[in-house]
């Protein structure tokens, strides 16, 4: 669209009302991290719940932190520094992704030692239970893991990889509330409240790790940011974005709980972290709904 006016008119335009105009014609400017901020805020106080939002743009290092400390179930959102964990082990030459894994449905409690077992309907991988008794790749458990959730691949890799070794590798790398203590339903050391948790802030760390290189190594980085592209579950950070951006993350949800967290790479290059936590929701599909809102108003001021 071209405005044409006369030359005695040009002249008594203000700078002011020529900003003023451009601002119509071509849209409202970026908001402040401040206003960004009460934005996010005004968007998930939509909804009754406890919302956790870590962002960081890896180019500018601004950053915008929301109960960033506090502390939720990782629920699934473990299972990405189990991930790391193997990558690490396979760098020591402790273990091979190439492994062969026996499928085994059957665990032992963190609390007391006695055996459990997880249900096919309780997983969002069932193919796999098809599969006891017979062996796999440790990569096939990994990928499996991470892009479909299975929870009976992630018993059987932190059987092989050990959870207190997970975490102690989570403090390494300077997140220093993350806590894996165990596999996914045992239901002994839930009720004792043994349980895997994370803060947003953690999870900020270990992606942006991811991002840059450093999660073990480079190559290793590489090969873990693959597998989360991956992701089959994508309804809380890619869900509002152009289709192409992509999107490495992890997801998590169980009752009342739904988190997203990952890293956004856009077309031009450019990249930024983002978690997403919420908990104590009453209606799990409304929050996914606002924390999707969420992630793309950060797309949209990383982008304006």
């Amino acid at each position: 669209m071209v405005f044409c006016c006369p030359k005695a008119l040009r002249r008594s335009f203000s700078l002011p009302l020529l900003f003023f105009i451009s601002l119509s014609v071509f849209g409202q400017s970026r908001p402040s991290l401040p206003q960004l901020r009460r934005q996010i805020e005004q968007e998930l106080s939509k909804q009754p719940g406890t919302f956790a939002v870590a962002f960081r743009d890896l180019q500018t290092g601004q950053e915008l932190l929301i109960r960033e400390h506090e502390n939720f179930h990782a629920a699934s959102t473990m299972k990405t520094p189990v991930m790391i964990e193997v990558y690490k082990q396979a760098a020591q030459g402790r273990l091979s992704l190439s492994d062969s894994v026996l499928i085994k449905n059957e665990f032992r409690s963190i609390v007391d030692g006695s055996p459990y077992s997880l249900k096919a309907s309780d997983d969002s991988d069932t193919l796999i239970y098809t599969r006891v008794g017979t062996k796999r790749p440790l990569s096939a458990l990994v990928y499996d893991m991470i892009i479909v959730s299975s929870n009976l691949a992630t018993n059987l890799v932190i059987d092989l990889v050990d959870a207190r070794k997970v975490t102690q590798t989570m403090r390494d790398f300077g997140a220093k509330d993350i806590q894996v203590r165990r596999g996914v339903e045992d239901k002994k050391a839930f009720e004792q409240g043994l349980n895997n948790t994370t803060t947003a802030y953690d999870l900020l760390v270990i992606f942006e790790k991811m991002a840059t290189g450093k999660a073990v190594s480079p190559e290793a980085s590489a090969d873990m940011i693959r597998i989360l592209l991956d992701q089959r579950f994508n309804s809380v950070i890619p869900a509002q974005l152009p289709k192409d951006v992509k999107v490495a993350h992890k997801t998590g949800s169980i009752a009342g709980v739904h988190h997203d967290s990952g890293i956004v790479m856009l077309p031009d290059g450019r990249k930024y972290v983002l978690v997403l936590l919420g908990k104590d929701l009453k209606d799990d599909a409304a929050a996914v709904r606002n924390m999707a809102t969420v992630s793309r108003l950060i797309y949209d001021y990383v982008t304006h």
